[in-house]
C-alpha cells in the first residue's frame, strides 16, 4: 500500500503562484506514475499533471499547461505542483494520486489517493 499526504495548498489572490507537495509512503517511490488531480465546486474531478517514475516525461491539462508544472525528488519521495499565474477558475481540491509505471490521465488507472488539500484563488 502507498500513503500519500498532500500540502501546501492556501488562500491566494488572482496572479499569485503556490506551490503544493506530496509525499510518498509505503512503496518504491521510483515504481510509481505519480499525478495531479483537482475537483473544482460543482464540476467532476479532472486530470491536471502526470509525470513518468524517472521524472522525466511529463503531460499536462490544456487548461493548465505553461502555467503548472509537475516535478518529482526520488531522493526524498515527494512530488509537487508549481502552480504560477493562479486563475479563480483554478479554485479546487488537489489531489495527489499514485500508480505503477506508466503514466496516464485516466484516474480510475490511479489505485493511490491522498486526501486533497483546499486552493482557493480569489480575483
Amino acid at each position: 500500500q502507498v500513503q500519500l499526504v498532500e500540502s501546501g495548498g492556501g488562500l491566494v489572490q488572482a496572479g499569485a503562484s503556490l506551490r503544493l507537495s506530496c509525499a510518498a509512503s509505503g512503496r518504491t517511490f521510483t515504481h510509481f506514475a505519480m499525478a495531479w488531480f483537482r475537483q473544482a465546486p460543482g464540476k467532476a474531478r479532472e486530470f491536471v499533471g502526470v509525470i513518468d517514475p524517472s521524472g522525466t516525461i511529463t503531460h499536462y491539462a490544456g487548461s493548465v499547461e505553461g502555467r503548472f508544472t509537475v516535478a518529482r525528488d526520488n531522493t526524498k519521495d515527494t512530488v509537487s505542483l508549481q502552480m504560477d499565474s493562479l486563475k479563480p477558475e483554478d479554485t479546487a481540491v488537489y489531489y495527489c494520486a499514485a500508480r505503477l509505471f506508466g503514466i496516464s490521465t485516466e484516474q480510475r488507472l490511479f489505485a493511490y489517493w491522498g486526501q486533497g488539500t483546499q486552493v482557493t484563488v480569489s480575483s
